[in-house]
């Protein structure tokens, strides 16, 4: 084992923790083990608000586990037949309305789990609590891609709205020096994710120009309310159709002249995707070419739109711009943050991940660029990370929970893509959950 690896190695089972599996692990095991099974939940989870009552949905139920069952016969599983006794008992007449009433809770509880609130004053309470206990937050308004203008309109209303409530809210909180500052100056308390499509329904990569152009105007506002408040202002990264379109708006606006001293803003980087790399070699050339007064935040992810963006090469004959394997994915995202990290403070790293690895692979590269704890932030995702969010905030290191707001409706498609993620075999959170030894799971990719 190399001297690096070592170091990573004893930061990972810092932050990994003892290994006490609980009711949720055992039921991801049982999903990453039966994909049938699992489909036809996942499939479930993303009919139920359009369902008119416990027995419709019993009945979208009983069709969905038959289904699996049939998959799961014709595969000779030996797994325990839960899709088959849950599609007899979904089906019959005495079960039909309690089954479809418990699994309405457990929709709506899965939902509670993930999303923070129904709306930004709802969630404020739990972005409060995270505030006390060492945990910063960013909030995302949940809704994908808008097909009128009417809804473009509509969601930038909820963001300028969610701006002055997050800030006039977190005004409030009190003092956590930690998460208010680094060595490039002061952080914001209030933080709005939002996502461009939201914005205009002319996002369309043959006719980028229209689609960047009526999203401008109101990206600008948004700009100017976070700048105004003392927010920040993260634009995420969606498909990769939308990218460039995305990429260019942003880093466009951001070079405006009102725009130099704030406010404090940033974009996303998705290592799953074979050019991360490329991509922020282009964020750090603008940030260097930029001179704004507020350092660019980039956040590093993984990616969370692989199966999407593989079906979409598939089908059109493209090779695919993703990753094809995990550890391929892995090993850019190790590539990514030292390069990102060595550019503070001309930009800020935020490092998203629920992986041990990652997490501790990027608090050692921090330390050998001879940065401070407080320079490099920790992010998770609400009802995924939050055990891992609350150890990170006990070692005294910055930490963001990303919190979705909005509706069970506006949620379904984030939702379903957080459960793919929690379940999918390759995941550390399913592997762990399914006992696989840890300095396995530390081990370089």
């Amino acid at each position: 084992m190399s001297a690096l690896d070592g170091e990573i190695a004893v930061w990972g089972r810092r932050l990994a923790g003892p290994r006490r599996p609980s009711a949720r692990d055992r039921a991801t095991a049982l999903l990453t083990r039966d994909p049938p099974l699992r489909a036809a939940l996942f499939r479930l989870v993303d009919v139920a608000p359009a369902c008119a009552g416990p027995g419709e949905l019993a009945d979208h139920l009983a069709a969905y586990l038959e289904e699996a069952a049939a998959v799961d016969r014709a595969g000779a599983r030996l797994a325990p037949p839960l899709a088959a006794t849950g599609a007899r008992l979904a089906g019959s007449r005495a079960g039909r309305i309690p089954t479809g009433l418990a699994a309405r809770l457990a929709v709506r509880a899965t939902a509670g789990r993930f999303i923070a609130g129904a709306s930004p004053r709802q969630a404020a309470p739990e972005l409060g609590r995270l505030w006390a206990r060492g945990i910063a937050s960013s909030v995302d308004l949940l809704g994908e891609a808008t097909v009128t203008a009417a809804e473009g309109r509509a969601y930038a209303a909820r963001c300028a709205e969610a701006i002055d409530l997050l800030a006039a809210t977190a005004a409030r909180w009190p003092a956590r020096p930690l998460l208010e500052a680094d060595a490039a100056g002061a952080l914001p308390r209030a933080s709005l994710s939002v996502k461009v499509t939201a914005l205009t329904p002319l996002v369309r990569p043959a006719a980028p120009e229209r689609g960047r152009a009526d999203a401008a105007g109101a990206l600008r506002e948004l700009l100017r309310r976070a700048r105004d408040r003392g927010a920040h202002l993260h634009v995420d990264m969606e498909s990769l159709d939308a990218r460039e379109l995305v990429t260019e708006l942003v880093l466009e606006l951001l070079s405006e002249r009102e725009f130099r001293d704030g406010p404090s803003a940033g974009v996303v980087v998705q290592a799953y995707l074979r050019d991360g790399e490329q991509q922020l070699d282009r964020l750090l050339a603008w940030a260097r070419a930029a001179n704004r007064a507020v350092p660019l935040t980039v956040r590093l992810v993984k990616g969370a739109y692989w199966d999407q963006e593989t079906i979409a090469a598939l089908h059109a004959g493209w090779p695919s711009p993703v990753w094809e394997r995990k550890a391929d994915s892995d090993r850019c995202f190790e590539r990514l943050v030292p390069r990102a990290l060595a550019a503070f403070p001309l930009v800020r790293t935020a490092v998203a991940s629920h992986n041990p690895r990652s997490l501790a692979h990027a608090l050692v590269a921090a330390q050998r660029a001879g940065l401070e704890r407080r320079d490099l932030e920790l992010q998770v995702l609400r009802g995924l990370g939050d055990e891992l969010a609350a150890t990170l905030a006990g070692e005294r290191l910055r930490v963001r929970s990303y919190c979705p707001v909005g509706e069970l409706v506006a949620g379904m498609a984030y939702l379903v893509r957080r459960l793919l993620e929690n379940t999918a075999n390759e995941s550390f959170l399913a592997t762990r959950a399914s006992g696989a030894d840890l300095d396995r799971l530390l081990e370089a990719p």
